[in-house]
């Protein structure tokens, strides 16, 4: 008898519990029709004219829920049918008798053809017409299954938790399913459905981010401009996010609110979480306020962000730039010295962004050369490092960089890079004599030392000189049986040849700054690891400019990131933003990993390394960059082509008519990592 109390108490506990949290779904004021017909993907509704405006109208992409339960019964969670079947609106149905409804339709706007009546008053259609007439189907997509399950197999039945199942697992054809459009809190529960990660403990982390939007045509009687979405910030860790959408329709406005989300982790009490951010800023849009902000007595720009909470701090915003900015004085320089030893195979690498689009052969050969320092052991192969450097260094000189407080030197390692044969040699011709006369003072100028290595690549070409001779002597006597010369050394005195090759190597200058001794690269992977937002603003850079300082960033970062993951660390969790990203992002085969947004967009997820990319050109980026991305925020696209390759993945294709043709600036269909299915957002507009 008390086993059987106790069992009743234990139905009546779930039973509560099951109402609690699936009755919640269905408000019985919101019931607008019948499902009809069914199946694993679809079901077909039909519906009523006066229930569809009774809830404020029926949208494309509206959410409606289909059920068995009456929530003013009982609920027995174990049954089939215990259970919210979640629909979306993907157009109109017909039903059988719809061909004799058209006929009536018709036949009554022929009579009311020249009269003051519409052809559905009772002028013309008589109340019972009228009320057959006013039944309509709609298609819906099955986009999953609401649920109810013990927290765990030792849990009492009364310790419920609500799942979602992106699917059905069963259905009956000849039971009837009543339909509601779930509204406000209803609607609420459904679009903000997240399984709780235990492998991630941020997860509990929610962001405001909007809310619900079905359609361009924004009806306030819809009843869910106060319905708010949120995302969960820790979806974006170590994974891909795509952004696509037009220009001016709110791209960079949600790159706003993302950061801000991300930005805001810092300040959970309970889990802190500190995530590095780095936007590469094209346009300088989130470095500096602008009139898209408000002007710049209005603080609403993105490096600001750090005011939006009381502890934030002014230092956890970095910006870098090519040049300082009037309205931004602690700003860092992306540039480095070029005759630093440290950074002499970055600058290089630099340069090679600059010439990559030349197809001269010197150039391409120039390309090729890489700074990589011998075994300090070996000293021929020391001594002919030292040449390549000082002639690459004498290169940048006349290519007009500002050698600054750096010194020409004829000793390297303790050793003369040029000896006396090669010294007596040019000092023999009077043609070439003065290279012989610079490279043996002890300090020659830039001027003089450029002088000589233009003379010198003439005497090494010129048939008529002694130079020939001298390399077979050198040759006989070399242990190695080396050239004095070797094909580095000849690549780099051949672009003293050619005036183009110095002019080329020019435009690079912009990222010099002579006499420093900082890597701006490895300032901000540092900057990055300590979790705080780096802006670097390339506004004020051309193109290749621009494209050659990211790529010398992201080396870093990723070469960084995967030697701490070889060592068996843990690397800090660090988020990039690309705009323009069909720009940088690589638009070869699925196999090309040849540049480093590849291998960052590919690899990145096992070193805490997210990626957010922003452009309106979809097809722009390789199918197994988007193949592997969780998170999505899709704008207006106003190209079939670009829509389609959208409608590839998840349950978008749900939404390509309204992507095509909803112009509305904000208004975005969002999927991210723990929401398992999309949802048409009016995201907030970005505000400090």
């Amino acid at each position: 008898m008390i086993n059987q109390i106790i069992e009743e108490d234990q139905n009546l506990s779930s039973s509560l519990k099951a109402k609690e949290l699936l009755g919640a779904f269905i408000q019985e004021e919101q019931y607008i029709g019948e499902v009809y017909s069914i199946n694993y993907e679809s079901a077909l509704v039909q519906i009523h004219d006066f229930y569809r405006q009774k809830v404020g109208g029926i949208p494309n992409s509206c959410f409606l829920i289909a059920t068995r339960i009456n929530p003013n019964n009982d609920i027995d969670y174990k049954k089939e049918d215990s259970s919210i079947i979640l629909l979306r609106v993907v157009d109109s149905a017909t039903l059988p008798n719809d061909i004799k409804k058209l006929e009536i339709r018709v036949q009554s706007a022929e009579r009311s053809t020249g009269e003051e009546y519409h052809w559905d008053e009772e002028a013309i259609m008589d109340e019972h017409t009228n009320q057959l007439l006013s039944y309509a189907g709609i298609k819906c997509k099955i986009v999953g299954t609401f649920y109810l399950e013990k927290e765990d197999d030792k849990a009492s039945d009364d310790k419920l938790i609500l799942k979602f199942g992106s699917d059905i697992s069963n259905y009956y054809p000849n039971k009837g399913l009543k339909v509601y459009k779930p509204n406000n809190k209803a609607l609420e529960k459904i679009v903000n459905y997240q399984e709780i990660n235990q492998d991630d403990p941020y997860s509990i982390h929610r962001v405001h981010i909007g809310h619900m939007r079905y359609a361009s045509t924004n009806r306030l009687d819809q009843g869910i401009s106060n319905v708010k979405v949120s995302i969960t910030p820790s979806d974006f860790r170590g994974q891909k996010t795509a952004l696509f959408g037009m220009t001016r329709t709110g791209k960079s406005n949600t790159t706003k609110i993302l950061i801000k989300s991300i930005f805001e982790l810092r300040f959970k009490n309970e889990k802190p979480l500190r995530i590095g951010q780095l936007v590469f800023d094209p346009n300088g849009e989130y470095a500096n306020e602008n009139t898209q902000d408000g002007g710049k007595d209005n603080p609403t720009a993105i490096k600001n962000v750090w005011k939006l909470h009381e502890n934030g701090k002014e230092e956890d915003v970095i910006t870098y730039g090519l040049q300082l900015h009037p309205n931004d004085p602690n700003r860092k320089l992306t540039k480095i010295n070029f005759f630093d030893k440290n950074t002499i195979q970055q600058g290089k690498e630099l340069i090679n962004n600059v010439l990559i689009g030349d197809s001269s052969k010197y150039i391409r050969n120039f390309i090729n050369i890489e700074f990589i320092r011998p075994d300090q052991n070996d000293r021929s192969a020391m001594t002919r490092y030292g040449r390549r450097v000082l002639a690459y260094y004498a290169l940048l000189a006349k290519a007009g960089f500002d050698t600054g407080h750096n010194r020409t030197f004829l000793k390297f390692n303790g050793t003369n890079l040029f000896s006396k044969k090669i010294i007596g040699s040019l000092k023999k011709d009077d043609k070439y004599k003065i290279a012989g006369e610079y490279f043996e003072k002890e300090n020659p100028s830039w001027d003089e030392l450029i002088k000589a290595f233009e003379k010198l690549i003439e005497y090494m070409d010129d048939k008529n000189s002694d130079y020939k001779k001298f390399e077979e002597d050198y040759i006989k006597t070399s242990s190695t049986g080396d050239n004095w010369a070797d094909d580095d050394f000849k690549t780099i005195l051949t672009m003293f040849k050619y005036a183009n090759g110095s002019r080329q190597v020019a435009e690079a200058k912009v990222f010099h700054q002579p006499n420093i001794d900082v890597d701006y690269a490895q300032e901000i992977y540092n900057d990055l690891c300590d979790g705080k937002l780096v802006i670097i603003d390339q506004s004020l850079g051309e193109e290749i400019i621009n494209k050659s300082s990211a790529e010398k960033v992201m080396r870093t970062i990723f070469k960084s990131h995967s030697k701490k993951f070889s060592l068996g660390e843990e690397p800090e969790s660090i988020t990039i933003f690309i705009e323009e990203a069909h720009n940088l992002l690589p638009k070869g085969s699925d196999d090309d990993t040849s540049n480093v947004w590849a291998r960052v967009a590919k690899e990145g997820a096992k070193y805490f390394l997210g990626m957010v990319y922003s452009t309106q050109e979809p097809s722009s980026i390789q199918r197994n960059i988007l193949k592997n991305t969780y998170n999505w925020f899709v704008a207006h696209l106003n190209n079939i082509d670009e829509v389609r390759e959208v409608a590839k993945y998840y349950d978008f294709e749900d939404f390509k008519s309204s992507i095509l043709k909803a112009q509305d600036k904000g208004f975005l269909r969002v999927k991210t990592l723990s929401n398992p299915f999309v949802i048409p957002v009016q995201i907030d507009k970005f505000e400090v």
